[in-house]
């Protein structure tokens, strides 16, 4: 049996948690290969709790976002958007949404200033 270490950000289920409290409307988007995979560790972490809208399946984050749009209603003004690959930032900014880059993770301060700044 393969055993591998997963993680996540440390402030994750905080900003997650926040997040829902204040009553805003999560969704989240992933790339991966293994849906399935992504699926287990949504459950296995309680994080389903958090999410609305979920679009993980391989292909362009900005088909992600498209569906996201027509399954919520928002504008892609009134989305916004964390990653840490720069592409997706690029990619997905084209669309209007408001995007930041976190190549070094999610934290609660960095949540609060960019809802701030965005929002």
């Amino acid at each position: 049996m393969n055993k591998k270490l997963i993680t996540f950000y440390e402030d994750v289920p905080k900003v997650l948690e926040k997040l829902k409290c204040e009553g805003y409307i999560l969704g989240i988007a992933s790339r991966t290969e293994y849906p399935e995979g992504a699926e287990k560790l949504l459950k296995l972490f309680d994080w389903n709790r958090y999410f609305t809208y979920k679009q993980i399946y391989p292909g362009c984050k900005v088909n992600h976002f498209k569906r996201f749009k027509e399954e919520s209603g928002f504008s892609y003004e009134e989305m916004m958007f964390f990653d840490d690959e720069d592409r997706n930032i690029r990619d997905v900014g084209k669309l209007g949404v408001n995007c930041v880059y976190v190549p070094s993770g999610l934290d609660l301060k960095l949540v609060g200033d960019s809802l701030e700044k965005y929002l």
